[in-house]
Formats: structure tokens, sequence, C-alpha cells
């Protein structure tokens, strides 16, 4: 699916205003954000196109909010939520905490009273078999007597054992309650499990991404372009719940992931996707690529080498140079393909529009197409400590 253009209604304003407020609640003090850090998490959370439409739509978002007194925004650029936006978070999750520990009390006490019936049925039998040991001493009516006042106070020995329960929850924590998984916690008031990454390596492949993750990733969908299939460097992660969401915003994100500090956000599942989040398989993409892993795909992520690299162009001299280190220069780059006597001809780096920040990527030109060619063969090579990305350019 491809990213919308444009904002048609003012249902899906509203939505974008709504996710406007969730992603300052999940911000790291949950109360404000710099409106450009903002505008980038949330146009990519709606999968909205960064060009002058979708920035309108947002500006006219956050006057909504303004006119609602719902946030602020500073002469610096700091958007802040109103208290009472910040309070309605939080009593969200107060209202939602008490419900979960009620419904787990009535299922304990629904469970004792089948325990005391079953004990009652058991003392009736045992009152007409064996009333009395011969010694005026009632032993089969007082041990159940014992045995339910222990399930009355909850310390039926009887009862499950606690290394039992151990192992039965180690054996099914992988099936996490759906009520759980999405329950309110700290730095995550909305109970989100979808998380979008970007500044991800084009080496990057799922086992070395679910391991940074500390484990916690179910599905990945890496984000490709619809009819190239080259990998964009960002991807939609589910985790196993709401907890594990916060934990990745809170401790891994702008950690280092093969050479970049990776970007974290909350991704919300917006209305009318709920059939398909999260998706059927582990590991999709959103192009037209072979999983991860390598193979004859277009530049998918995990692919390495010529087979990685999409069809070459007749009479091709560019180059598309992708997963640099962020310490590349014109000496650096031109020494690197001298290597196999490629000789350049012009070099282009890529920058952020907004902030100026390199995108550890760019566009090199070879005088023909035979040292093109040659400078190919170098896909996947390190160069400064990563492995470079190459692709053909027209």
């Amino acid at each position: 699916m491809g990213k919308k253009t444009s904002i048609n209604d003012d249902h899906e304003l509203s939505s974008l205003a709504t996710t406007i407020i969730a992603t300052i609640r999940s911000s790291e003090n949950g109360k404000s954000m710099d409106i450009k850090d903002m505008r980038t998490a949330v146009l990519t959370t709606a999968d909205l196109v960064f060009d002058k439409s979708s920035k309108k739509v947002f500006k006219s978002a956050v006057k909504l909010l303004e006119k609602d007194k719902k946030l602020s925004l500073s002469s610096e650029g700091i958007v802040k939520l109103s208290k009472s936006e910040r309070a309605g978070g939080k009593a969200k999750n107060k209202e939602i905490e008490p419900q979960s520990e009620n419904e787990k009390k009535k299922k304990k006490d629904k469970k004792r009273k089948r325990e005391l019936k079953d004990i009652g049925d058991e003392l009736g039998r045992d009152d007409d078999d064996d009333d009395d040991d011969g010694n005026g001493v009632d032993s089969g009516n007082s041990k159940n007597k014992k045995r339910m006042s222990a399930v009355e106070h909850g310390d039926d020995t009887n009862s499950t054992n606690p290394e039992e329960e151990d192992a039965q929850h180690e054996e099914n924590k992988d099936n996490i309650d759906s009520q759980d998984k999405n329950k309110p916690c700290k730095n995550n008031p909305q109970g989100i499990t979808r998380l979008f990454l970007g500044n991800l390596p084009f080496a990057i492949t799922e086992p070395t991404l679910n391991s940074h993750l500390k484990d916690c990733v179910t599905h990945v969908k890496w984000i490709t372009d619809k009819a190239t299939g080259k990998f964009y460097g960002s991807a939609f992660v589910e985790v196993r719940n709401s907890k594990d969401a916060a934990m990745c915003i809170s401790q891994i994100n702008g950690t280092m992931l093969m050479g970049r500090p990776i970007k974290i956000n909350y991704a919300p599942v917006r209305p009318g996707e709920e059939n398909d989040w999260p998706p059927r398989s582990r590991v999709i993409t959103g192009g037209k690529v072979a999983n991860s892993g390598g193979g004859s795909g277009g530049g998918q992520a995990g692919g390495s080498g010529i087979k990685a690299m999409s069809a070459k162009p007749e009479g091709c001299c560019k180059l598309f140079i992708g997963n640099l280190s962020y310490d590349i220069d014109d000496e650096g780059i031109t020494k690197f393909f001298m290597s196999v006597e490629s000789e350049l001809k012009a070099v282009r780096w890529l920058f952020h529009q907004d902030s100026g920040d390199f995108k550890g990527c760019g566009y090199v030109d070879f005088w023909n197409t035979e040292s093109c060619e040659k400078a190919a063969t170098l896909n996947g090579k390190t160069l400064l400590g990563r492995p470079i990305r190459i692709d053909w350019a027209e």
C-alpha cells in the first residue's frame, strides 16, 4: 500500500489530531515535543507523503488542537500538552487497572466457590459413610472442615502447585491474553504495540533486528519502494505487549545498530487497519522483493552483493550508494572505488530537507559504463566499518 498524498475530510483531520496527542504522550517526558520532531513522527505514523500538502494539513491539525485548548505552541517551536490532556491519559490508565484486578478477583472467588462446593459434597459423603472412628472422634469430617477452612482463606495445599503454575506460565508466555497485550503502562498510556523504526542499516536482517530489540518482535514489515522494491531503511514492527513497546522507546531508541543510531516511535494502528495488522506472515516487505536474508530481489533488507541489485539499465554510468558511515567524504568514496580502478566523475550526497542532516546515502557518476560495472562489484563490501549498499541508478 503506497503512502497517502492528502487528507480529504474532517474525520481524517480529527484522526491526525488524535495521533498528535498520542505522539506527545508517548514522548520522553510525556507532555512536550519539538514541533519538527513531532511532525516527522506523526506524518510517518499516518503514512503520509512528506510534501507541502501534508505539512499544511499537519499545521491545521495543530491549530485545531490549539483552538480546543488541548495543546500550546511556544515561539521556540515546542508543542506542549494541556494539563487536562496529560491528566486525561493518566485517568484512562487508572480506570483500566482496577478493572483488570477486579476481573482477577472475580475469577479467583469463582474458583474457590467451586472448590467449596466439591468439598461440601465430600463432607456429605463422609457423614454418611464414616461419622465416627469408634472413639468418639469425627476424623473424616474434621479433615474436610480443615481443608474447607484453608480454601476459604486461600491456603489449600491441594490446589495447584506454585511450581506447576510457573511452568504453565512459561509455556504460555508467547500466547499473551489480548487484555494484557495492550494494557496501558508507564511511558505507554495508550497500550500501543506497533512501532515505527527508522535509520536502519540496509544490511539489516530480521534475526539481527529482533536480537537488538531484546527478542520482543513478533512481526516485521520492511518498508520498500512499491515499484522497485528498494529498501528504504525503515520498518513497522509488532512487539509482544505494551511493556515491550515502552521498553523499546525508553531503552533502545537512539542506540547504535550496525553503526547507525536507530529511531523508534509509537505507530498506533489507525481505524480500518485492524484486519491488516499484524500481518499474517512474521516477516513481509512492502514491495516486490524476496524475504530478508539474500536472494534475487530489488535490494531488500538483508541483501548483499550483485544478486541483491536491481536490473542494470542499458549503458548505466551512475550508482546509488547507501548504508554509509557519517564520516564518509569525497576523498574517502573516491579511494574506495579506485580500489577496483573505477574513477569517479562526480558524487552527490543526500541530506534531510528539514534538518539538513546527512542521510547516509548518495549518488556517484562514472566516466563510462565499464567503470560503473567494476564499481558495482563492491556492493556489500565494508567501507569505514559498514557494508556499503550499491544499486544501479538512471
